[in-house]
């Protein structure tokens, strides 16, 4: 089978590459199993004035195979008159897809979840720009009015110790959340990525074992930080309690073949993050098969190499649509949420056919293993 030529750096480095651009695609990528619930935290001491709050959320990475958590943290805005739309997951009918957060001018959809702390499912409570100054609103924020004076006192409902701390949008047991008329707006506006402070906020999550959910059970030790990246500053914050109980995902090595049966090679399993056609390369020839019998070997090959030609024009008639879908994106200058759109299509319609092709592959593998093993034995 094809295999995966770096994707899993490029979706966790799309941040870093796109940093000076004044819009982007969110890339969807996918996992079979749901990230674990939010955990009950603090919301430490806001550092300074124009600084704003990014909550925590669950990452995942792809080469330990498990959620990861990436600490809430106070950062500066990117300019004036932004604000934070954070991002989530979300299911999309064969996986978690991610959707990135962004800066802008609105508040847009970020999957109805209730990160809390002025974040709780649709817009923002936490504060509001006027002309060039971010005020902040005290019910919700934790600001020392001694060094910053614009606050303000609105009244809203805190859910950062609700019981529903379910953290993707969807699916089984997910929240039934859909964007409103000002979200569908708000993605039309003008999107600053996540900025390169967030960026390496986020590294230095995804390389500290402790935070991984396998590890710390759904109750990560650092579960904000004041700064990005300060995970080691005596005013972070350590998750009270994890948000529900951890069930981690049935390990794959569990599960033993059966007997007789050969294990199928690793490269044979289609990655679950394949984004397009052209990101995988071109399937293995099969090696010829050797039963002991001339003739039966021949039909067997020959039926190997009509699968591979099969397989190989089925691939290139998808790499040639979505090409022709990335034009027409471009032709017509789609605005962001028809080209997640298309982005999350795309990566739907690659896994599917690499779950077609190993099916067939491994139809045929055992199709021919049991006539094999019939071949009457030459006489002694």
């Amino acid at each position: 089978m094809r295999i995966i030529l770096s994707i899993r750096n490029f979706l966790f480095a799309v941040v870093v590459v796109v940093a000076s651009a004044t819009s982007f695609a969110q890339i969807g990528i996918s996992v079979s199993f749901g990230p674990p619930a939010l955990p009950v935290y603090e919301q430490p001491l806001c550092p300074g004035e124009g600084y704003m709050w990014t909550p925590g959320y669950w990452a995942y990475d792809y080469d330990e195979g498990d959620y990861y958590w990436v600490p809430g943290t106070w950062v500066e805005a990117p300019e004036v008159g932004v604000l934070w739309t954070p991002g989530y997951w979300a299911w999309r009918g064969d996986g978690f897809f991610f959707s990135e957060g962004y800066w802008g001018p609105h508040v847009g959809f970020y999957g109805g979840i209730s990160y809390g702390y002025g974040y709780f499912g649709e817009g923002y409570e936490g504060g509001r720009w006027d002309h060039d100054r971010f005020f902040y609103n005290r019910s919700v924020n934790n600001v020392n009015i001694t060094n910053i004076h614009n606050v303000y006192n609105t009244t809203v409902i805190n859910n950062t110790t609700t019981l529903n701390r379910v953290s993707y949008n969807g699916g089984n047991g997910g929240i039934n959340a859909r964007p409103r008329q000002e979200d569908e707006m708000a993605a039309r506006d003008r999107h600053i990525p996540p900025v390169s402070v967030q960026a390496q906020h986020v590294q230095a999550a995804r390389t500290n074992p402790q935070l991984r959910a396998s590890v710390n059970r759904g109750r990560p030790p650092v579960a904000a930080t004041p700064r990005p990246g300060a995970f080691n500053d005596r005013a972070v914050s350590p998750a009270r309690e994890a948000g529900a109980p951890y069930n981690p995902p049935v390990s794959r090595g569990a599960s033993q073949p059966r007997a007789n049966t050969p294990p199928r090679p690793e490269n044979n399993v289609p990655p679950p993050n394949a984004v397009h056609a052209k990101d995988i390369q071109p399937h293995a020839r099969p090696a010829p098969p050797n039963t002991g019998n001339p003739k039966l070997d021949q039909r067997y090959q020959q039926q190997q190499q009509k699968l591979y030609a099969q397989q190989e024009q089925e691939h290139q008639r998808l790499q040639q649509k979505q090409e022709q879908d990335h034009q027409r994106l471009t032709q017509q200058k789609a605005n962001e949420v028809r080209t997640q759109q298309i982005e999350q299509k795309h990566q739907q319609q690659t896994q599917q056919l690499e779950q077609k092709h190993t099916q067939k592959q491994q139809q045929l593998q055992n199709k021919q293993q049991p006539a094999s093993r019939n071949q009457p034995r030459p006489p002694k």
